[in-house]
This record gives C-alpha cells, structure tokens and sequence, in this order.
C-alpha cells in the first residue's frame, strides 16, 4: 500500500461514470511540493468521490500504485496512478500558508485572490475557520475590515462547499455515491454522519437500494433484526409498489417482496407488526390492504376537498341566462349532449368533461368558460406541458400557464375586489396523485375546478389515477362526449384513434392524414429520420423505450444538425461539454420548479455563449416552446437531454403538428399507448413499425386497468356518509 498528499492541478475527464484527475505533490498537511520531479494521477468511479475533484483542492490517496513515465513538454517525468484506490479524501487545509494558497486559487472564492487571503489569515489566524462555520451577521461585520460585501459572500460560498469534507469524506469511505452524498448532505447538513450512524437506512430516502445500504448497516454493526432495518424493508417494497403507480398494496404482493429483502422469513410478522405500531401503513382489515401514509393522507385530503365542492350547486337565473348568451355567440347549435357539459359544468362546484379526440370538448369548454367570465369569475386555466398550455390559450381565448408555474405563484383565493375563482385543469389525465394534492392545497376551498381529459389515455407517471378514479366514483358530475363529429377536411386522427380504442385494428392502416410504413425493426431507425428531415421544424418522433429513443436522437442530431454550436464550459479551469447543440430541441428530464422547467418540458438550444448574472455564471440558453427562455447553469446540466425523439410518457399533455410513432410489441406497448400517442398529432401522423405488431398492441388491453389506487372509494364512501347514496 501507498499514500500520497497532492494539490489537484488538473480535471482530465469526468464522465457519468469515471474521473480522471492529477496533481502535484505535497508535504503531508502542508502546501509545500515534495518534489517537482512526479505527478500523483487518480482513475475511479465516480461512486467512491467524496466531492467532485477541482483544481486546487488538497486529497490524500491511499492504495496500489503503478509507476508510469509521461512526457510534459520537454521533460519526463514520473506518474504514480493510482486506479481504484482503497481512500480517498479531499482536505480542507488548516495551516496559514496552505490555505491562503487554496483560497486564492480556488474559483468558488471568486474575487479573492493571494493578497486578500493573506489579509484574512493576519487578521484572523485559526479562528478563520470558526468564523466561516457559521454565516452570521458579526462574523461578517469582522470580515468588512478585510473584504468588500460581495467578497465576504463568495468566502461563505465558497467554504460552504467544503465545510462538510470530513462527512463526505466519511460517506465516501463506505462507498456511498457522489449523488446521494450531495443530497444527503444538503438535507442533514453537519448532522449527517450523526443521522446515518444511528440510522443507515435512511439513506432509502436519498436514492440508495436496500441491498447496498443493507451492506453499510453491517459494517456499522446493526442486527439483522434491528427495527430500524425491518421498517426499512416495508419501506422498500411498499415504495416500490408506489412507484409502479400504485397507492396501496395487498399483503399477498408485499410479503414475498420484504421476505426477499431481507433473506429470511422469520422476521416478517414482526416487520408487519412494527410497521402498523410505526405507523408506516393504514392497514383497511375490512379489504385487506396496507395504504403508504403519505399515499392515503394524500387521496384522503384530496378527496375531502372535491367532495365539498361537488356540494355546491348554482342553479340561478343568472346562470342559465350567461349560459344562453355563451351558446348564442357559436357559429353553430351545441348538440344537446354539448349542452348538457355545459349545464353541468356552470351549476357544480367541480365537474369533469371528458372525451376522446374530435367529441368537442374544447368546444364545450370554451362556451363553459365565456358564461363564467360574465358570471363574474377570474378564469385561471393550466396544463401540465408548456405546449399543452399554449394549446389551451388557443382554444379557449384566456391566459394559461403551466401547473408548475402556478404553484409557484401565490395560492389562488377570493379577494374584496375578485372574490369568485375558477380553475381549469386540462388534460386531467395526466395529472397523478401528488400533483393533484399539491393543485388542491394551493386553492382556497371556495375556487372553483372543472377537469378536462380523456381517461383512456395513459394513466399518470406518477401514483394513482386520479381522473379515472373521479369518474367511476360518480361522485362528481361528470359528462362524457363520445360521438365523433366528421368534418369536411378532417384529417382522419379521431375515427382512426376511436377504432383503436375499442380495441379494433382499422380497415385502412394509412387513412385520412395518417401514413403506415411497414418497416422491419432494422431499418426503424433509418426510416425514421429519413421522415423527420422532410419536415423538421415541426415534428417530434415518439418511441416506446429510453434505448430506442437514445439511438433515434443521436442519429437525428447527426444528420440535421451535425455542425451546430457545442455547449461547452469551463469549471474549475478545465474544460468539459455536453454534446448538445444549438438548434437541437432539448428535453427536461427533472423538475425544477425554481428556474421554471418540469420533467416533460421541450425547448431548443437558442445560444451556447457563456455569460455572467451576477455571481451566477450562465453557459447558454434554451427556449421553451412556451417562448420563455431558460438559463443554463450547473443545476440544469444534468437534466437536459436531446428531443428529436422522446418518449411517449415525455409527450403527454402536449400535441404536435406532425409525429412519427414508433410501434413495436414490448411490456409498455397496449393499447392505451398507441391511442395516447396517435391523439399527440395535430394534422400528420406517420406510424413506423410491423402490421403483425401494430395489431398485437392496439389489441392489448390497457395496463392501467391494473393499477391499484383508493380515491374512487373514499370519494364513493363520502358519497354514502352524504346520504346521495
């Protein structure tokens, strides 16, 4: 075994899996070079890092080495790499000398160079350290005899990210990811080796897999039948249960899941047992299942609320007269079943118009929303996608915003100068059981909320299925459009689409404005970019797997937009890209409520120039298909994929001009999918794949008929506590 201490003096690659970084030595605890005559290089994954190396941190090595020669300019010289090694840590320096020298050259400390650090050490000596432990206003009143304002936060800033070393250090130690260390640490802060000493598992909450956090909790000394590790267990399989869309589960399913977790089945009574006192799960004896606590307080709460609008009712003159003058202003006579939405729609407190494509909710919902608007309400219209929101402004004339938007903006309530509110969800569908939660938490009760949707597309990637759920309670009023009115010019996509969704293969594969390609799976790829460049601006290519998808995009990029601008940056002296390019449409895989993005949100590269917003250093832009423009900084990089070609799950709740679907047989493949992804087209679909697997699908009943969820009754329960039933 060898040890080395060494200054970072260069980053050479850091990937998704591996980093390559290099230094100089240094005198054990000390800023002095050993010697000038080798470099100290670490290959590892990026798993066991306590912290992302950059240059002019201080790590110790420790491990098997091998001695290599590498040529720097006109000099050999001697490389001790280290791949793999036993430790690693990153060091803050705590003598004068060698932390002057970090601090003047680390770029977290912007603006302060060799001259103020020295200052700030004259000053201060040893209780700098105490003094930048703790943010306060006298610790930076003592800073201003040293530093400017913007000076003394950049010093916090920057000793922020390195206050935790010797917990990312420890975390390091037992293989803990980098990931989960950064979100771990920024939840805990300083009480997280405390937190994790006494419970590991709470690592579940972080990212981390049962099995491995199972293998700390050994090193730490926990009992296999430790409490902590058998609500752990529970925890696990009923998550897992949750993330498939479910929100509670049986015994039958959880029990063979926690007996696999925890190898044995002794101690399953028990888990159960301490899992109900704990209160982990509602257990409903009368139907035998376990409800998650938050999942059930969740559907409990939004139920209240739902039921004590569908008890209000409005059936004035007032209403019926705006409701008249609504219709009058159509071109064209409501049919009676239009009518009918409409009516229901105006005289509940919450109501639901559902239907496929072409069954006119849209016009239904515009007349609804004119006959509220002369009633007095402010209209508040939202959707889940940004395109979908711009759809929705289309249609129906009032301003829209996406449901990320809205929650970040003050709670909708009644006021002395607007006191009536109105909420319009559209493409309710999507909407999965926490969002749901959040949407009605943000209301006053007195608001309003019609839900617009087709329960027949794919259920929410999130819990639950709420629409669904709303409309089998019959607890809410509910009218259902399902007469397809063909028009002279139509392109086909509602006949075709209400074949498929009574599980029907149409006549004609190619109909109207919809084109079949038979294709065998190896030439799917090509004859799908082929069609995206015949009409790029405006198209979007929807596959059923991420590996298809992969592979679609970057055979998309190459041959549209092969030369385009790379986002390239410097961090920390070094430089690093992503091999995106301007005028590629981009993906949002992650929410991000705070700079305006959602997992799902399309946009393009617009720019790929660097430039500064104060202290806070932007690398491009992207414009949203809602027109807003979103800054690229270091919190967005690793949620930006290329859009030539998303998922189908991406494209809910937005709908394009022209699309390109890829079918092929899989386990997401049902019908629900394909009804789902031909409804995403506005005027042009062309559908890629094999006859034999285009019937396959649209045959296949849809998954989410097997999703288990717990709305429906208690909206029904409320319903009988009533007495309407």
């Amino acid at each position: 075994m060898h040890e080395d201490y060494f200054r970072v003096t260069s980053c050479q690659h850091t990937g998704s899996k591996y980093t390559i970084f290099t230094g100089v030595p240094l005198k054990a605890d000390s800023y002095k070079i050993n010697s000038g005559k080798y470099i100290v290089s670490i290959r590892c994954e990026n798993q066991s890092l306590p912290i992302q190396p950059s240059v002019g941190q201080q790590w110790r090595v420790r491990g098997k080495r091998a001695l290599e020669t590498v040529l720097a300019g006109d000099y050999e010289l001697q490389q001790h790499l280290y791949d793999a090694p036993d430790e690693m840590e990153c060091t803050l320096p705590e003598t004068g000398e060698a932390l002057i020298r970090f601090i003047a050259s680390e770029r977290e400390f912007t603006g302060i160079g060799e001259a103020k650090a020295r200052a700030l050490w004259d000053a201060f000596g040893s209780g700098l350290h105490s003094i930048l432990r703790s943010d306060t206003a006298d610790h930076r009143e003592r800073l201003k005899a040293v530093l400017s304002d913007s000076s003394i936060t950049a010093l916090y800033n920057g000793y922020g990210k390195y206050r935790n070393l010797a917990h990312a250090n420890w975390l390091a130690s037992f293989g803990i990811p980098l990931r989960v260390q950064q979100r771990i640490l920024k939840y805990h802060d300083e009480r997280t080796v405390d937190v994790l000493k006494n419970n590991p598992y709470a690592l579940l909450g972080f990212g981390m897999s049962f099995g491995d956090i199972d293998v700390i909790a050994e090193q730490l000394g926990f009992e296999k039948s430790a409490p902590v590790r058998l609500a752990a267990a529970l925890e696990s399989a009923m998550r897992k249960r949750v993330e498939k869309g479910h929100t509670y589960a049986t015994h039958q399913v959880l029990r063979p899941e926690v007996i696999k977790l925890l190898g044995e089945k002794d101690l399953v009574a028990e888990v159960f047992s301490n899992g109900y006192f704990n209160g982990q799960f509602i257990l409903r004896p009368q139907t035998g299942t376990y409800h998650p606590t938050a999942q059930i307080i969740m559907e409990s709460v939004v139920a209240k609320r739902l039921k004590t609008l569908a008890t209000i009712t409005d059936e004035d003159e007032s209403v019926f007269k705006a409701l008249t003058e609504a219709a009058r202003e159509l071109p064209y006579d409501l049919t009676e079943h239009q009518l009918e939405a409409v009516e229901s729609s105006l005289t509940n407190g919450v109501s639901c118009i559902t239907g496929g494509a072409g069954t006119g909710k849209t016009t239904v919902l515009r007349t609804v929303l004119k006959a509220y608007a002369a009633l007095g309400y402010e209209i508040h219209a939202v959707a889940l996608s940004g395109r979908a929101a711009m759809r929705l402004h289309e249609s129906i004339g009032f301003f829209t915003m996406t449901i990320a938007r809205m929650l970040r903006e003050e709670p909708i309530s009644p006021s002395l100068v607007q006191p009536k509110h109105l909420l319009v969800i559209d493409e309710s569908s999507m909407i999965d059981l926490p969002t749901m939660y959040r949407i009605v938490t943000h209301l006053d009760p007195s608001v309003r909320i019609i839900l617009t949707g087709d329960p027949n597309q794919l259920p929410p990637i999130g819990c639950g299925k709420v629409l669904s759920d709303i409309i089998e309670s019959g607890a809410i009023a509910n009218v259902e459009l399902n007469i397809v009115k063909r028009q002279e010019g139509s392109t086909g996509i509602p006949e075709y689409s209400a074949t498929i969704n009574r599980g029907d293969v149409p006549p004609s594969l190619s109909f109207g404005a919809i084109t079949f390609h038979e294709t065998p799976p190896e030439r799917v790829v090509d004859k799908c970019k082929t069609l995206y460049a015949e009409s790029a601006h405006n198209t979007q290519i929807i596959g059923a797997t991420k590996a298809l998808v992969g592979e679609l995009n970057l055979e998309c990029q190459r041959l549209i937009n092969p030369g385009g601008q790379r986002l390239e940056f410097k961090l920390h002296g070094d430089d690093f890209f992503i091999d995106l390019r301007v005028g590629d449409p981009i993906l949002f895989t992650r929410n991000n409520y705070t700079v305006g993005i959602q997992n799902g949100s399309l946009g393009v590269l617009s720019s790929a120039d660097r430039a500064f917003q104060g202290d806070q250093e932007t690398f491009g832009v992207v414009t949203l298909d809602t027109g807003e423009e979103i800054d690229i900084t270091e919190d967005v990089f690793d949620c930006m994929e290329l859009g030539y070609a998303i998922t189908l799950h991406k494209a809910q709740g937005s709908q394009f001009p022209r699309i390109i679907v890829v079918v092929q047989k899989g386990r997401i493949s049902d019908r629900a999918w394909l009804y789902t992804a031909i409804t995403r087209a506005e005027a042009e679909i062309h559908i890629v794949g094999q006859v034999s697997d285009f019937e396959v699908i649209t045959k296949a009943e849809s998954h989410a008929n097997r999703r288990a969820s717990f709305l429906r009754e208690l909206l029904t329960e409320r319903k009988r506590d009533s007495g309407v039933v």
